[in-house]
């Protein structure tokens, strides 16, 4: 007979937001497992081009209970935020089950069971961090199957100079898009065309030498009516009307867009002069691809050799999570930064919104919220379930001191 695992938290992955939330948890006396489905701490970040950087300032790329960024860079580069996490995993390997990914999740007997290639686990409070942006999200276009370019999402970017002397089409110009063509701007690519069906909301990411991301927290206490007229106005200072360099303006202010939808704010740190100076073009929507082509929303084709898709992540949990009624209608969280669902007690998410500050941020904000509701009921839990069988099997203190298969 096998009994599974039992333990009072368990936290679905060890990114940022999971790590710190088993670290505020075993802060207040929690016992907590963390199941991660890579062998080390930090993939997805290892996994993006060398030359990434974040786009929040280091000020706000700090976890609770633990040292700021050892590197000086004022935005950190991919390599300074994996060095980062991996040392802050040092804190938690005692309590991270690496390989390990979960296959189901549901409510029995009172308690969450997880199921995994490893094997089952209970718990009484499941936290759920495997991240706003896990899958990227690729469009399908008409032709794209036997277009003789090469079409990529912007998280196999890859190094800039491998695109010199080509022709680019970015799709898209938002937050990885701009991050993308901040980079082709320092490059020599032949061409690159900027297709947009909105425009980004975009602002510059030093104003006289000062970082504008410092003032997140400024940007967080303004009432929500006064952010997109506020950013609009810094976008026009800055830039001017750039729609006049055919960069046309989205339906939604910045401020709405990124409390709404979680688009967060493109930053400009070169892409804006190389389209001013014509190096850049910006064009309609794509809509399909011939041959060698790439057709565009006004019946232009453009001959190009790459295709970079800036079209966005999903965190991929509606196969664990659609029966619970836990997810909107784009596949995210109702309640993404900790919130008490009391319809599934005791199932928490954390990561998946973003907030001025920068997701370091958010991730200490919804840890403290998860683990003072936790700590709060956790003797109650315990007396509840003392007595209680786990699927007919023993008594949840006696797998709780085991937490051993038999």
């Amino acid at each position: 007979m096998t009994i599974p695992h039992a333990t009072h938290a368990i936290v679905i992955g060890a990114g940022l937001s999971g790590m710190t939330a088993a670290t505020e948890l075993l802060k207040r006396g929690i016992a907590v497992t963390v199941l991660e489905a890579s062998d080390r701490v930090a993939d997805p970040w290892r996994a993006r081009h060398p030359k990434l950087r974040l786009n929040i300032h280091r000020h706000f790329a700090r976890l609770p209970e633990h040292h700021g960024p050892r590197a000086k860079d004022r935005f950190l580069p991919r390599d300074a935020v994996v060095d980062y996490l991996s040392d802050y995993a040092e804190g938690l390997k005692a309590h991270i089950v690496f390989s390990t990914s979960v296959k189901s999740v549901c409510r029995e007997d009172g308690l969450w069971k997880i199921d995994t290639n490893k094997g089952s686990y209970n718990c009484t409070d499941l936290v759920v961090a495997t991240g706003r942006e896990k899958l990227p999200e690729m469009p399908v276009w008409p032709g794209m199957e036997d277009f003789g370019g090469k079409v990529i999402h912007t998280a196999d970017f890859g190094d800039p100079s491998e695109y010199d002397g080509k022709n680019i089409v970015v799709v898209g110009a938002g937050n990885s898009g701009s991050d993308v063509l901040n980079h082709l701007s320092r490059s020599s690519p032949a061409r690159v065309w900027i297709a947009v069906r909105h425009g980004p909301s975009i602002l510059p990411s030093n104003i006289f030498g000062f970082s504008l991301q410092r003032m997140a927290n400024l940007f967080a206490r303004f009432p929500k009516w006064s952010l997109d007229p506020m950013f609009g106005f810094m976008q026009w200072a800055f830039f001017g009307d750039l729609r006049r360099h055919g960069l046309r303006r989205h339906k939604l202010g910045g401020g709405s867009r990124m409390l709404k939808d979680g688009v967060t704010f493109a930053l400009d740190d070169g892409f804006v002069a190389a389209l001013k100076a014509g190096r850049f073009e910006a064009v309609p929507q794509v809509v399909g691809f011939g041959d060698y082509t790439v057709e565009l929303a006004n019946g232009r084709k453009l001959r190009a050799d790459v295709v970079i898709c800036a079209t966005g992540y999903r965190p991929e949990l509606e196969e664990l999570f659609s029966d619970l009624g836990v997810l909107d209608s784009k596949g995210y969280p109702l309640h993404p930064m900790g919130q008490q669902d009391v319809n599934n007690p005791g199932l928490w998410f954390t990561g998946y919104t973003p907030v001025f500050q920068g997701f370091f941020h958010a991730a200490g904000v919804s840890a403290r919220r998860i683990a003072s509701h936790v700590a709060a009921r956790a003797p109650q839990s315990y007396d509840t379930l003392r007595d209680q069988k786990v699927a007919g099997r023993a008594p949840y203190q006696t797998l709780l001191a085991k937490g051993t298969k038999q």
